[in-house]
């Protein structure tokens, strides 16, 4: 069918279907699929109507093993484990503290002008997924590092009322009563058959992650010995220039890599653990107080004790 006889919804299902039915679609070229429609449709909600038909896919035994999951915590285990297939451009990372759930979105491929647009997307497609699997509108809140949009009617409608921007970091949250609460479509033996098939393929063809999503993880294990490019290329086993000049690739750099990391780590540690300013100081290995503060306010635009404040005050609530 030619594009100029395609209406919003047909492009949205040819994009689709040739996520859904060619494995060997390259993340650039995703991206460049995405832009192409985005500039093709100019319209407020393709985001949503994307992330509506995204999951649970047709991606073999993996979208097999969503359709089966019993339950939401299995539903997020198997996004978060096998992401590289279900949601290649945002790298999905889960969290449970304090009778909360927090399911948090980071860039994996470079797309700093997308990623508006990826993380609707992506979490239009989790609450999508959810609400068909559970038979029932689930209360997620969610949080968008990003100021709010002039109108929001869209998210509104495809994600609900409780929403908050202005915040840290993507991320959507949902109480963790609801993480084992039985679903009707679900069936617990068959989807763990499916898995242990899946993870068996795993360890005969192990699949890498992204570089952006391997230097996260990286990160976050190493956040309290103060890294450095040399160390993490060291690490990686390729020179600083090298790591460089693939992070350039990917849009971002060293340093917006570990701001990125030490803002998320400092967000759990003073909301969830109750963590003073000294102590995130030193947490993060700063050993002057005045440097961590300039440092925070350079990653968030606040002070740590404005931040720390809010937090605990609920006026940026992340549970």
């Amino acid at each position: 069918m030619p594009d100029t006889l395609q209406g919003p919804g047909d492009k949205v299902q040819h994009l689709q279907h040739q996520l859904d039915h060619d494995e060997r679609i390259s993340p650039s070229h995703y991206l460049q699929l995405l832009k192409n429609l985005i500039r093709a449709l100019d319209s407020a909600d393709t985001s949503f109507m994307l992330g509506q038909q995204m999951l649970p896919g047709h991606y073999g035994e993996v979208s097999h093993a969503l359709l089966q999951a019993p339950n939401l915590r299995q539903a997020l285990h198997i996004l978060v484990r096998y992401q590289s297939k279900l949601c290649p451009l945002l790298q999905p990372r889960f969290r449970e503290e304090a009778g909360i759930a927090i399911l948090y979105w980071s860039d994996s491929f470079g797309a700093p002008s997308l990623l508006p647009f990826l993380v609707e997307m992506h979490m239009t497609a989790v609450t999508s997924m959810c609400r068909w699997l559970s038979g029932e509108r689930l209360a997620w809140r969610f949080c968008f590092n990003r100021s709010s949009p002039r109108h929001n009617e869209q998210h509104r409608l495809h994600l609900g009322a409780d929403l908050r921007f202005n915040c840290q970091l993507d991320a959507m949250l949902i109480n963790a009563t609801c993480l084992d609460r039985p679903w009707p479509r679900g069936n617990a033996m068959a989807s763990t058959l499916i898995l242990q098939n899946l993870e068996q393929q795993a360890l005969l063809a192990p699949v890498l992650p992204s570089l952006l999503g391997a230097v996260y993880d990286y990160l976050l294990r190493n956040i309290r010995t103060a890294p450095n490019l040399e160390t993490c290329a060291h690490d990686f086993g390729i020179s600083p220039a090298t790591m460089k000049r693939h992070l350039t690739r990917h849009g971002t750099h060293f340093q917006a890599e570990l701001d990125q990391v030490r803002t998320h780590v400092a967000l759990h540690l003073f909301q969830s653990l109750g963590y003073d300013n000294e102590a995130v100081a030193s947490y993060l290995g700063f050993h002057d107080s005045n440097n961590f503060r300039r440092s925070f306010k350079r990653w968030t635009g606040q002070t740590p004790s404005l931040m720390r404040d809010a937090l605990l005050a609920g006026t940026m609530n992340f549970n």
